[in-house]
């Protein structure tokens, strides 16, 4: 979340800025700052009943001693500790009501993120690879059926829609991309992590999913925990109050979870097959930063993940996204998305984001600068990579007469080269 200075010191530029994300501030601003004023207010007068209370309640003594009648002062300061605890109580009101508003308000855009409502205002900064021209274009799904290695219907039967089976071959190319997906960010510096796939509130508000996004993710209500939308929860959460050391830096994790999101919605081929689910694999890279080196880190997310596309045959290309298309969390985002031969269309695979110290102010998430001053940190992180898509564009582009070919990277992993 933004901070309360940045939020009263900047109030202009915040209005400015979140503008580009479609976000009338002004409102929100102005009750921040009655909230403000009316805290500061409360938290002046406690203080200072508070100092008169402790000079009263030590001159009791010396009444007492001297043989004089305490009572009335006693009287005074019981009178004064009434009022402390209802002006405590008023204190604790007006502070949530002034988180609540400040939560409100999305992180700012960067100065390079375009204006814009949607994705078709998303700007392409770069694309690779050949669109494959195929004798046959056979959509994932139908792939799927023929080679029997993704079950759709033995999902609905087990679970719902949105919830595939991977069988025989299906199941080992999961497997594969998973490990491929590992060793490529462990050997560009990622230190792997199992984190939990359930995670408590604190969490989902620490990197910005709760109360943004509580109806897209699953709520195990017994125990008020959340299944994971993303391995970005957990990994972050692991830094939540914590304070580092520049020594730290920089922070480089990775992590494959299972991933769960209500949102599959609407019906029509945009969401069939592989294309939107509710439950999918997915390798995640986070990275932690000091502010100064975090935009260096953010392209060098981006051109980490560009290789393992590039690496995988895909055709591809790296969108910087507008303000209206951007999430809630993110400063600025990169886009992966790769070409769908049967679909013949894009696919999203991918998103990096740079988050600046908008989650690390929820997380409490912080370092000591050189002159000994706290300082929040900045967080980054990305899809390295989710599968279902990926999937879905391996077995369109890599679809002949003879089978499915698998990419020569995989084959270690697979042991096959053909499906």
């Amino acid at each position: 979340m933004l901070t309360l200075k940045q939020i009263r010191t900047q109030k202009d530029h915040v209005v400015d800025r979140l503008s580009v994300k479609g976000f009338q501030a002004a409102p929100v601003i102005a009750r921040i700052e009655q909230s403000d004023d009316r805290r500061k207010s409360i938290q002046t007068e406690l203080d200072d009943l508070l100092r008169r209370q402790n000079s009263l309640a030590k001159s009791i003594g010396a009444l007492i001693a001297r043989g004089e009648d305490a009572q009335s002062v006693k009287n005074e300061v019981g009178a004064l500790k009434s009022r402390s605890r209802e002006l405590e109580e008023e204190l604790k009101s007006v502070t949530a009501e002034l988180d609540g508003l400040v939560v409100q308000l999305p992180n700012l855009p960067a100065e390079v993120v375009p204006a814009g409502t949607g994705a078709e205002d998303n700007v392409v900064v770069r694309s690779g690879g050949e669109i494959p021209v195929l004798e046959q274009k056979l959509p994932h799904w139908e792939l799927a059926a023929r080679y029997g290695i993704i079950d759709f219907e033995l999902g609905v039967k087990l679970t719902g829609a949105g919830f595939p089976v991977y069988r025989g071959k299906g199941a080992a190319l999961q497997r594969a991309l998973i490990a491929y997906f590992l060793e490529r960010n462990t050997a560009a510096g990622y230190t792997e992590i199992q984190p939990p796939v359930l995670v408590n509130e604190a969490s989902g508000f620490g990197t910005g999913q709760l109360p943004d996004k509580e109806g897209q993710m699953y709520h195990v209500t017994g125990d008020n925990l959340y299944l994971v939308p993303t391995a970005e929860v957990p990994l972050t959460n692991i830094y939540r109050d914590v304070i580092l050391s520049e020594a730290d830096f920089p922070v480089a994790i990775t992590a494959y979870t299972p991933c769960f999101r209500r949102e599959a919605g609407s019906y029509g081929k945009d969401v069939r097959g592989l294309n939107r689910l509710h439950q999918f694999d997915k390798v995640e890279i986070v990275r932690l930063e000091k502010p100064e080196n975090s935009y260096a880190a953010l392209d060098g997310m981006v051109a980490h993940v560009e290789s393992i596309v590039k690496e995988l045959g895909l055709p591809y290309r790296i969108l910087r996204l507008c303000g209206g298309d951007m999430s809630f969390t993110s400063a600025l985002t990169y886009d992966f998305e790769v070409w769908s031969a049967a679909q013949e269309r894009w696919l999203e695979v991918s998103s990096v984001s740079n988050f600046e110290s908008f989650q690390s102010n929820r997380l409490k998430l912080r370092y000591k600068d050189p002159e000994g001053k706290m300082q929040l940190a900045h967080t980054l992180n990305g899809s390295s990579l989710a599968l279902p898509r990926i999937v879905a564009a391996l077995l369109e582009n890599n679809q002949t007469a003879e089978g499915i070919v698998v990419p020569e990277v995989l084959r270690e992993y697979t042991k096959f080269d053909r499906i």
